[in-house]
Parts: C-alpha cells; structure tokens; sequence
C-alpha cells in the first residue's frame, strides 16, 4: 500500500521542537595581578609631572623620599593624592628600593626611576613578561628595540665588560647588567634579602653595603644565584629631564666589581633561567 506524506497544520500541537542545549558557564579568568610601582626620589619635584602623569593604570604608587629638600613629596602627592609616601631610613638609591619593596602589597612590583630617565610606558612589557612566564623582567637597553640617550661611552664600555664577567662567572646572558628598571614577581621579594629595617652606620656614609646605585647588579646577581626565571625586555633610557645625576663612573663602578666579588662565592655554577626577551616598544 502506498505510504502518503501528511503535511500537519500549524498549531496542531504535534509539532517538533528544538531543544537548546544547556548554557554552560564560562570558566572563571585569571584575576589581574596588583601592580605596585616603587619611585626612589630626592629632590625631584620637577621631574615627577612628567613620571607620574605618564604611569599607566596600576593599582599602587610608593614614593620613597630620600630626605628631599624640595616640593618632591607636595608635588607627588598633587599630582596622585593616593599616592604612598615613605621615607627611607639610611641613605642611597639601594636603601629606597629595600624600604619600597617593603611596603608594598601587590602581586607585582616595578621600579623606575623619578628623574625621567625611565620610560612608565614601558610598564606594560614588563608585566607581560612576568605573565608570560617570567619570575624577574629585566630591562636592556642593549637588546634590538632598546637604546640610550643618557649612557657615555666610558659606561657603556665598563656595563658591557661587566656583564661579561657575570656572565662568565654566573652562567647568565644579561646584554645590561647596570640598569635599573626591572619587575619581578613579589613572591621572590625575599631572594633578594635586602634589609630595610637596620638603622644607619653612625660610621662611614651612613650606607649598609647594597644600599648605594651597586643594588642595580645585586638584584641581577640574586635573580641569578636563585635560579629565577629571567627575561630581558628591551628599553630606552632617556636623558634626565632636570638636575644632575649622582651616579659616578669610576667609584660606582668600583662598587658593582666589589659586589660581583663578594656575591660570587655564593654564585651559580650551572647557569640561571633565562627565557627569550622581549622588546618594549
């Protein structure tokens, strides 16, 4: 018997219906890191309008105060009433970072420089290094991408036969083992055992040794000696925008060559992790 096709109504109510298949939650990102920013300043309130009107959205500011004279700490906190003041307790760029460090609460923390040297938009590749992976983003104006209007010829021979020998004697391939703008994640904060609590040597400069511009190379040499995951991430150093630097040539040079010597005994016989760097521009 021949089979008839019927061809239903709408609306008789046999009609087939589509059945949607569940939503299913999406699974909950990654949280964003808290972002914590360290300024070393003394007398700097010329220069910190153009750092801080340049610093991209992160969660925190410290500003520590090396004893200024002028408006440093008015101006900044002008310029970010939620800015985090504190002042150091002895005396020299290493000394500022170790009492900033400690005062921070953020997953991630940054530090540059209140003289403009430092570029604050740069912040963002440090910190995707950091999420890509690495444990310490270390700057180089040395890598492709990265440069300087600032360095002489005199330093920049001295940083590129310092970093050889580190990298001889620690097993590293840093290309800028003296420049001061890094990030690292604040878990490995106590890698570095920096003291920020010992009051000043009533004796010599009033420094503990570390607390002076060597604490650049001490970071690089623990990061090393600890077998953090290092990235360097290309930069460009800038000219000071107004005032004199206080970085000598000679007697800080002398400093890093003394802290290599004394960091080595303790140094790495088999060579950091270092993963492929990246550029910031």
């Amino acid at each position: 018997m021949p089979t008839v096709d019927r061809v239903l109504p709408a609306g008789t109510g046999t009609e087939q219906t589509t059945v949607e298949p569940p939503v299913r939650p999406e699974p909950p990102s990654e949280p964003e890191p808290i972002v914590s920013v360290v300024v070393p300043a003394l007398n700097e309130a010329r220069n910190l309008p153009h750092v801080l009107d340049r610093l991209p959205q992160v969660d925190e500011v410290i500003l520590v105060d090396g004893g200024s004279t002028d408006d440093t700490v008015a101006v900044a906190r002008r310029l970010r009433p939620d800015i985090r003041v504190v002042t150091q307790n002895r005396k020299g760029k290493g000394n500022a970072l170790a009492c900033g460090f400690a005062a921070c609460t953020g997953d991630i923390i940054v530090m540059i420089d209140a003289d403009g040297s430092t570029d604050p938009g740069e912040i963002p590749s440090f910190i995707a290094a950091l999420r890509s992976g690495a444990d310490f983003a270390k700057g180089s104006r040395f890598r492709a991408g990265g440069g300087s209007a600032d360095i002489t010829r005199l330093r920049r021979a001295g940083n590129r036969m310092l970093s050889v020998l580190v990298n001889v004697l620690f097993g590293t391939r840093y290309s800028d083992l003296c420049y001061g703008y890094n990030a690292f994640w604040s878990c490995h904060l106590d890698v570095f055992d920096l003291d920020s609590t010992t009051p000043a040597p009533i004796s010599g400069d009033g420094r503990l040794w570390g607390d002076g511009f060597e604490i650049e190379t001490l970071l690089n040499l623990r990061a090393a000696r600890a077998r953090l995951a290092i990235e360097e991430v290309s930069s460009f150093e800038h000219n000071r925008i107004h005032g004199v630097s206080n970085l000598n040539a000679f007697t800080d040079g002398i400093r890093v060559l003394r802290t290599i010597a004394r960091e080595w005994p303790r140094g790495l016989r088999r060579g950091s992790r270092q993963v492929a760097g990246r550029s910031a521009r």
